[in-house]
């Protein structure tokens, strides 16, 4: 066991290999107790390091990890991006690798600031504390990347009772806290108050997920809806040829004419891919066929307006035609995808840097929701889906929740699974149904319990058909969002600093 606490190249080569078993904890492997070994082996791995040593070995750990999990990065720059191997593969251990400073950061603060070697369960607490705060802060630096959290492999097991109440931030840092405990069970063993208290709070966190899963939290309002999601499966090569367009949109006006009558229409993003004020005509059309069906059309669509300083930009938009109202704009934007960071210096060097949507504009913060059939929906796009806190914004307004995507990108990788599986989590954090609507998949309907209700195939040309209903009433993380666990993991943290210091003198 020393081999793993002890700096070294054979503990470092474990870091690397723990942080990448996180991704068989989610989806489509879901093996959720790796989640938990990973968090253990990493913790396990900071105990006899040094603050400098604890860079390295939490870089390795969070290179692993991404390297796992977001390997569909290369697919993306690769496949539709136009980059060389050699150019594709560097860019995405560069990606990955600079994910992967976050970890390490966190674990230079664990063993810089927060360790406490000779006080097993207050270690644990603080522990998890902060492993939740990574979270958290990776959610918001640089605009955010949350993906891979440990939470989203509670979604069909034991905790998952709890993400309507903390959400996916009280299930990570329940994982967390459980790594930690099980790690010094053997320590807490020489004090008796101390296992009791770390016996209590390794089980406490289980029993109250099983006890809350299936949990009615909210209720339903109305009738069900009928909907129809349209799947075109267009593919991402031709998605903006402007030689394909009349295709496209003869696409899903024909899917739309040809199925049957539903309440709700559903377009996926960007299904119309050209800007609003060039297919008026074409708009208006299917305006008429919604209006006739006695429907709401909901579609992709991208659009040009002037900002709030007059500046004409372009959004990424979805718009509402037929038997409701309303224009959304994307406000979550992906980097290098949808705008360029330092676009001035990376714009020419590769084709991916070039992409016809990779100029838009984010939208106000402040927006309506969609109306439609006398329903507040509130709209996500693509990966809008992934950020816990800005969906619950959106939710605690709304009756029904909606996402629209173009998964296209990830290639046949993890990706859309894993993309799927971040959907559901939102739907069980808010107790609302949400419809997804994709361009090659995953398509689906997803139940308050973030259970799927209804799917078809991916990269199949197909249009789903199922039921949801309006539901009203908050989760009690639509009503307080990540403030209790924010602020009991600061009170930990803040605990842990001052234990420390006093320690030291």
């Amino acid at each position: 066991m020393r081999w793993i606490t002890r700096p070294g190249w054979t503990g470092n080569l474990l870091a690397l290999v723990a942080g990448a078993i996180t991704t068989p904890a989610l989806a489509p492997l879901d093996l959720w107790p790796l989640a938990i070994l990973s968090i253990a082996l990493l913790y396990l791995g900071l105990r006899e390091l040094t603050a400098k040593q604890a860079l390295l070995r939490g870089w390795l750990y969070g290179l692993g990890l991404f390297l796992s999990g977001t390997s569909w990065v290369y697919v993306s720059i690769h496949d539709y991006g136009a980059a060389s191997l050699p150019l594709a593969g560097l860019l995405t251990v560069g990606f990955c690798g600079g994910l992967g400073l976050l970890f390490m950061l966190s674990s230079w603060v664990w063993v810089r600031f927060l360790r406490r070697d000779h006080s097993p369960l207050a270690d644990a607490l603080a522990f998890a504390a902060l492993w939740v705060a990574q979270e958290g802060f990776r959610a918001w630096f640089l605009t955010g990347f949350p993906w891979l959290y440990a939470g989203y492999s509670q979604l069909d097991a034991p905790l998952a009772g709890l993400a309507p109440v903390g959400g996916v931030w009280l299930i990570s840092l329940s994982l967390a806290l459980t790594a930690a405990l099980l790690v010094n069970l053997p320590r807490l063993l020489a004090n008796k108050a101390q296992l009791i208290a770390g016996l209590i709070l390794l089980i406490a966190p289980w029993i109250a997920g099983l006890a809350l899963k299936d949990h009615a939290w909210t209720s339903s309002k109305g009738e069900p809806l009928s909907v129809a999601a349209m799947q075109g499966n267009v593919e991402q090569n031709l998605k903006w040829d402007p030689k394909a367009l009349e295709a496209q949109l003869a696409l899903y006006r024909d899917m739309t004419l040809a199925a049957r009558r539903t309440d709700l229409i559903v377009w996926p993003e960007t299904a119309v891919p050209v800007l609003q004020e060039y297919v008026g005509g074409y708009l208006q059309v299917m305006n008429r066929v919604a209006t006739d069906r006695q429907a709401a059309l909901i579609t992709g669509v991208p659009l040009r307006q002037a900002n709030e300083r007059g500046e004409r930009r372009y959004y990424n938009a979805l718009t509402v035609l037929g038997e409701g109202e309303g224009t959304y704009l994307k406000q979550k934007l992906v980097p290098f995808g949808e705008y360029v960071p330092l676009q001035d210096v990376l714009r020419g060097l590769i084709e991916f840097f070039d992409l016809p949507m990779s100029d838009f504009a984010r939208g106000p913060a402040e927006q309506p929701l969609l109306q439609a059939k006398g329903l507040r929906i509130a709209p996500f796009i693509c990966y809008e889906a992934v950020y816990p806190e800005f969906a619950a914004s959106l939710a605690a307004r709304s009756d029904l929740l909606l996402t629209v995507s173009n998964d296209t990108w990830f290639g046949t990788s993890f990706g859309p699974l894993q993309h799927l599986q971040m959907a559901q989590m939102r739907a069980l954090e808010a107790g609302r149904w949400m419809i997804r609507a994709t361009n090659n998949g995953v398509t689906a309907l997803i139940d308050p319990q973030g259970r799927i209700s209804a799917t078809i195939p991916q990269f199949q040309q197909a249009t789903l058909y199922g039921e949801v209903q309006a539901m009203e009433g908050l989760t009690p993380y639509l009503r307080w969002r990540a403030w209790p666990v924010a602020i009991s993991a600061a009170l930990l943290i803040g605990v842990a600093l001052w234990q420390r210091r006093r320690e030291r003198g």
